[in-house]
């Protein structure tokens, strides 16, 4: 017997048992179990409060209250930071993408608090709670989140926790009867865009106005002022119109000053990455602002206009092959006009929606993308077919960008792990920037421990991004017989020019350089 030959592999296999007891980690392989969101009844509303998350602070607290006046107990999870990254990676699955990690962190986080530090019974927890998040398929980790949410839960000692998952193209089919919790119909789906158009134009105003307060903290004062009253309408359902009147009363009281050249630049890529406002991004657009910058930030309105056109270009796409569309939901013998004009519709009820609130609130000259025009500069770099992540979207803004003139610099920043992002921002853009030669272009990656690195970077490429916003200003003060004291001047003795609402018309990339030609 002493001479028998070892087993390695029952060695090491015996090994690994005793390890994964030891950590904690002896637990049977993960199965999805079926699930639905009947779990959720309408007689559980009066008792089960929905966690909320996922965008940036105006949108989350103003979707929370359009959920609350619809008769929901609504409550918003902070903004996710790295102390959630590790819980995430902690309970998460090995080699998923940031912001993976960054969600389903933030809400065990949440819960471990709720646990630990408020005292609150696990069972009361799984019982009293619910979390709602989007979902999507496609070739991005997006569709398995629930999955991950889930996995995550059990583990972390949370089992039976309910995650209700809405598609984000499902439309209002998706959750019927009157025995269910949560009810996506019209009022449901026009309470949330509203709600998010609201945050949107919140954010956009806030980001032309912070760079330009001559008082530090003016901006941030009056936008938690902005949300109140705001989210105050939402829960009353009151017009939301009326409260971003209330709101452009609010933000007329800032004092700015614009003849500060400031180099623009405009923040693309992962969705979630480039609109969270936490450590996901290392706190990027605040970032840009002490460094002198003007953020340009993308709305979720684009993102809703992006879902329209998608499925306007298939369904133009699919009548092509009618005779071979024979499935369920195909268009063999079908007349696709009515959707087509459905989807018409969506889009002009959207951007009419939008302009609304923006010129209740003061957003002056902002003007959605043209998802069509898009998707034509985007088609030579970009096939529209390939969907992931935002798609050809992300090649078609960065040429409107540098044809158009719209920033000094553009940052395309995507999470460490993110696969349709990637093959974007590191291979496709790479051949658009090699047309332009002059154009600022700068992909990070953010992985939760690079925050020195991707801001040396930044930094670096926002020297020449300045140096252009200056010479940018320089240039249209010479042809205007101006120096930049007369230049203030001017501005200073002008009511018009000194409000906090102000945009001079577009000639150039920087606002100096275009109040400068405005005077």
């Amino acid at each position: 017997m002493e001479n028998a030959p070892l087993d390695i592999d029952a060695e090491l296999s015996r090994f690994a048992r005793e390890e994964a007891r030891k950590l904690g980690l002896e637990r049977e392989q993960w199965v999805e179990p079926v699930r639905s969101n009947e779990s959720f009844k309408a007689s559980d509303r009066a008792t089960t409060t929905m966690l909320v998350s996922g965008l940036t602070l105006a949108h989350d607290t103003l979707v929370c209250a359009a959920l609350t006046g619809l008769g929901y107990r609504v409550e918003a999870l902070d903004a996710p930071d790295n102390a959630a990254l590790q819980f995430g990676k902690e309970f998460g699955n090995r080699g998923q993408c940031n912001p993976t990690y960054y969600t389903v962190g933030n809400l065990v986080k949440h819960l471990v608090h709720l646990r630990d530090e408020k005292g609150l019974a696990t069972a009361d927890i799984v019982n009293g709670y619910i979390f709602v998040t989007a979902g999507a398929c496609g070739p991005c980790r997006f569709g398995m989140y629930v999955t991950e949410y889930r996995k995550a839960l059990r583990d972390a000692g949370f089992d039976g926790f309910r995650v209700v998952l809405f598609q984000q193209q499902g439309g209002m089919k998706q959750a019927t009867g009157d025995e269910t919790g949560l009810v996506i119909d019209q009022k449901f789906v026009f309470g949330i865009v509203r709600a998010l158009m609201a945050g949107d134009v919140l954010n956009l105003l806030a980001y032309r106005i912070r760079p330009y307060e001559t008082v530090p903290g003016a901006t941030d004062e009056a936008l938690r002022e902005c949300r109140e009253t705001l989210s105050t309408a939402f829960r009353d359902d009151r017009s939301a119109v009326t409260a971003l009147w209330r709101c452009r009363r609010r933000l007329a009281r800032i004092e700015v000053d614009r003849t500060q050249p400031k180099p623009v630049v405009s923040v693309i890529g992962e969705f979630w990455a480039m609109t969270t406002e936490g450590d996901g991004n290392y706190q990027l657009q605040r970032f840009l602002e002490q460094e002198g910058a003007e953020v340009d930030v993308q709305g979720v309105t684009n993102w809703l206009l992006f879902m329209v056109w998608e499925n306007r270009y298939d369904t133009l796409q699919r009548q092509t092959l009618k005779a071979d569309d024979t499935g369920r939901k195909g268009l063999e013998g079908k007349d696709a006009t009515k959707k087509l004009w459905m989807l018409e519709a969506a889009e002009a009820a959207v951007r009419a929606h939008f302009q609304l609130y923006a010129k209740a609130i003061g957003l002056h000259g902002y003007h959605l993308p043209d998802m069509e025009s898009i998707a034509k500069l985007a088609s030579k770099h970009y096939d529209n077919h390939v969907r992931g992540g935002e798609g050809h979207m992300e090649v078609g803004k960065l040429v409107h960008f540098i044809e158009d003139r719209v920033n000094h610099m553009t940052i395309s920043v995507k999470p460490f792990g993110c696969m349709p992002s990637s093959g974007v921002s590191d291979g496709v853009q790479a051949a658009v920037t090699s047309r332009y030669p002059d154009a600022i272009f700068l992909p990070i990656e953010t992985t939760g421990d690079g925050k020195v690195n991707v801001q040396s970077r930044i930094q670096m490429m926002l020297f020449r991004a300045r140096q252009n916003a200056r010479a940018e200003l320089e240039t249209v003060l010479a042809e205007k017989g101006l120096d930049e004291g007369s230049f203030r001047t001017k501005v200073s003795g002008s009511r018009r020019w000194k409000s906090a609402f102000a945009r001079p018309r577009h000639r150039y990339a920087g606002v100096a350089a275009n109040l400068a030609a405005a005077v």
